[in-house]
Protein backbone atom coordinates (compact mmCIF):
# COMPACT_ATOMS: atom_id res chain seq x y z
CA UNK A 1 0.00 0.00 0.00
CA UNK A 2 1.61 3.23 -1.12
CA UNK A 3 -1.18 5.79 -0.88
CA UNK A 4 -1.39 7.84 2.29
CA UNK A 5 -4.17 6.92 4.71
CA UNK A 6 -5.81 9.94 6.31
CA UNK A 7 -8.86 10.66 8.43
CA UNK A 8 -11.29 13.53 8.07
CA UNK A 9 -14.46 14.44 9.92
CA UNK A 10 -17.64 13.33 8.22
CA UNK A 11 -19.69 15.96 6.41
CA UNK A 12 -23.31 15.91 5.27
CA UNK A 13 -22.18 15.04 1.75
CA UNK A 14 -20.52 11.86 3.07
CA UNK A 15 -23.79 10.24 4.14
CA UNK A 16 -24.36 8.29 0.91
CA UNK A 17 -20.82 6.96 1.11
CA UNK A 18 -21.26 6.01 4.77
CA UNK A 19 -24.48 4.14 3.90
CA UNK A 20 -22.53 2.26 1.23
CA UNK A 21 -19.81 1.31 3.74
CA UNK A 22 -22.44 0.12 6.21
CA UNK A 23 -24.24 -1.93 3.55
CA UNK A 24 -20.95 -3.56 2.56
CA UNK A 25 -20.57 -4.87 6.12
CA UNK A 26 -23.94 -6.63 5.83
CA UNK A 27 -23.49 -8.19 2.35
CA UNK A 28 -22.54 -11.70 3.47
CA UNK A 29 -25.33 -11.84 6.02
CA UNK A 30 -27.96 -10.58 3.57
CA UNK A 31 -26.79 -12.97 0.86
CA UNK A 32 -28.33 -15.72 2.99
CA UNK A 33 -31.81 -14.19 2.70
CA UNK A 34 -34.24 -14.51 -0.17
CA UNK A 35 -34.89 -10.77 -0.16
CA UNK A 36 -34.92 -8.77 -3.37
CA UNK A 37 -32.12 -6.23 -3.82
CA UNK A 38 -34.60 -3.43 -3.09
CA UNK A 39 -35.52 -5.05 0.25
CA UNK A 40 -31.87 -5.47 1.17
CA UNK A 41 -31.20 -1.84 0.27
CA UNK A 42 -34.12 -0.58 2.34
CA UNK A 43 -33.12 -2.77 5.29
CA UNK A 44 -29.56 -1.43 5.19
CA UNK A 45 -30.76 2.16 4.86
CA UNK A 46 -33.04 1.83 7.90
CA UNK A 47 -30.37 0.03 9.95
CA UNK A 48 -27.74 2.61 9.06
CA UNK A 49 -30.04 5.49 9.99
CA UNK A 50 -30.92 3.87 13.33
CA UNK A 51 -27.26 3.15 14.10
CA UNK A 52 -26.17 6.64 13.12
CA UNK A 53 -28.86 8.25 15.28
CA UNK A 54 -27.95 6.01 18.22
CA UNK A 55 -24.26 6.85 17.95
CA UNK A 56 -24.92 10.59 17.70
CA UNK A 57 -27.31 10.52 20.67
CA UNK A 58 -25.19 8.39 23.00
CA UNK A 59 -21.69 9.40 21.84
CA UNK A 60 -22.12 13.06 20.92
CA UNK A 61 -18.47 13.90 21.59
CA UNK A 62 -17.05 10.99 19.55
CA UNK A 63 -14.96 11.43 16.42
CA UNK A 64 -16.86 10.38 13.31
CA UNK A 65 -14.39 10.15 10.46
CA UNK A 66 -14.07 9.02 6.88
CA UNK A 67 -10.96 7.02 6.07
CA UNK A 68 -9.34 8.27 2.87
CA UNK A 69 -6.63 6.49 0.93
CA UNK A 70 -5.09 9.13 -1.28
CA UNK A 71 -8.07 11.15 -2.47
CA UNK A 72 -10.51 8.25 -2.31
CA UNK A 73 -12.87 7.52 0.59
CA UNK A 74 -12.44 3.88 1.60
CA UNK A 75 -14.13 3.47 4.99
CA UNK A 76 -15.21 4.90 8.30
CA UNK A 77 -13.73 5.12 11.78
CA UNK A 78 -15.81 6.17 14.76
CA UNK A 79 -13.97 6.58 18.07
CA UNK A 80 -15.18 7.75 21.48
CA UNK A 81 -12.42 9.06 23.76
CA UNK A 82 -13.66 8.87 27.33
CA UNK A 83 -11.87 9.76 30.53
CA UNK A 84 -10.63 6.20 31.14
CA UNK A 85 -11.21 4.43 27.84
CA UNK A 86 -10.87 4.86 24.11
CA UNK A 87 -13.72 2.93 22.52
CA UNK A 88 -13.54 2.03 18.86
CA UNK A 89 -17.21 2.25 17.98
CA UNK A 90 -16.82 1.29 14.35
CA UNK A 91 -14.01 0.55 11.93
CA UNK A 92 -15.20 -0.51 8.48
CA UNK A 93 -13.61 -0.54 5.04
CA UNK A 94 -15.13 -1.13 1.64
CA UNK A 95 -14.42 -4.72 0.50
CA UNK A 96 -11.85 -3.68 -2.13
CA UNK A 97 -9.78 -1.98 0.57
CA UNK A 98 -9.78 -4.74 3.16
CA UNK A 99 -6.65 -6.82 3.86
CA UNK A 100 -4.31 -4.08 2.67
CA UNK A 101 -2.97 -2.96 6.02
CA UNK A 102 -5.26 0.04 6.50
CA UNK A 103 -7.03 -1.41 9.52
CA UNK A 104 -3.71 -2.44 11.03
CA UNK A 105 -2.33 1.08 10.63
CA UNK A 106 -5.36 2.65 12.26
CA UNK A 107 -5.48 0.14 15.11
CA UNK A 108 -1.76 0.58 15.74
CA UNK A 109 -2.21 4.35 16.01
CA UNK A 110 -5.15 3.93 18.42
CA UNK A 111 -3.25 1.35 20.45
CA UNK A 112 -0.25 3.69 20.69
CA UNK A 113 -2.50 6.60 21.67
CA UNK A 114 -4.23 4.59 24.39
CA UNK A 115 -0.91 3.39 25.78
CA UNK A 116 0.56 6.90 25.73
CA UNK A 117 -2.36 8.41 27.68
CA UNK A 118 -2.87 5.45 30.02
CA UNK A 119 -6.35 4.52 28.82
CA UNK A 120 -7.75 1.16 27.89
CA UNK A 121 -8.69 0.53 24.26
CA UNK A 122 -11.82 -1.48 23.52
CA UNK A 123 -14.19 -2.54 20.77
CA UNK A 124 -17.31 -4.69 20.42
CA UNK A 125 -16.96 -7.24 17.62
CA UNK A 126 -19.46 -9.74 16.28
CA UNK A 127 -18.19 -13.28 16.84
CA UNK A 128 -18.39 -14.12 13.13
CA UNK A 129 -16.66 -10.91 11.94
CA UNK A 130 -13.52 -11.85 9.95
CA UNK A 131 -11.75 -8.83 11.49
CA UNK A 132 -11.80 -10.64 14.85
CA UNK A 133 -8.58 -12.38 13.76
CA UNK A 134 -6.93 -9.02 13.13
CA UNK A 135 -7.92 -7.71 16.55
CA UNK A 136 -6.56 -10.83 18.23
CA UNK A 137 -3.27 -10.62 16.32
CA UNK A 138 -2.98 -6.99 17.43
CA UNK A 139 -3.23 -7.94 21.12
CA UNK A 140 -6.95 -7.58 21.83
CA UNK A 141 -8.45 -10.18 24.15
CA UNK A 142 -12.06 -11.02 24.95
CA UNK A 143 -13.10 -9.45 28.21
CA UNK A 144 -16.79 -10.25 27.98
CA UNK A 145 -19.05 -12.45 25.87
CA UNK A 146 -22.26 -10.59 25.10
CA UNK A 147 -24.01 -13.19 22.99
CA UNK A 148 -23.45 -12.22 19.37
CA UNK A 149 -20.70 -9.77 20.38
CA UNK A 150 -17.43 -9.94 22.22
CA UNK A 151 -16.09 -6.99 24.16
CA UNK A 152 -12.41 -6.92 23.27
CA UNK A 153 -9.79 -4.91 25.11
CA UNK A 154 -6.19 -4.30 24.17
CA UNK A 155 -3.78 -6.14 26.41
CA UNK A 156 -0.05 -5.54 26.20
CA UNK A 157 0.65 -8.88 27.86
Amino acid sequence: MTAEVTLRNIEAEDMDFLRLVYASTREEELALTDWADEQKGEFCRMQFEAQHAHYREHYAAADYQVIDCGDEPVGRLYVNRGTKEIRIMDLALLPAWRRQGIGTRLLTALRDEATAVGKRLSIHVEKFNPALNLYQRMGFVAEEDRGMYLLLVFSEG
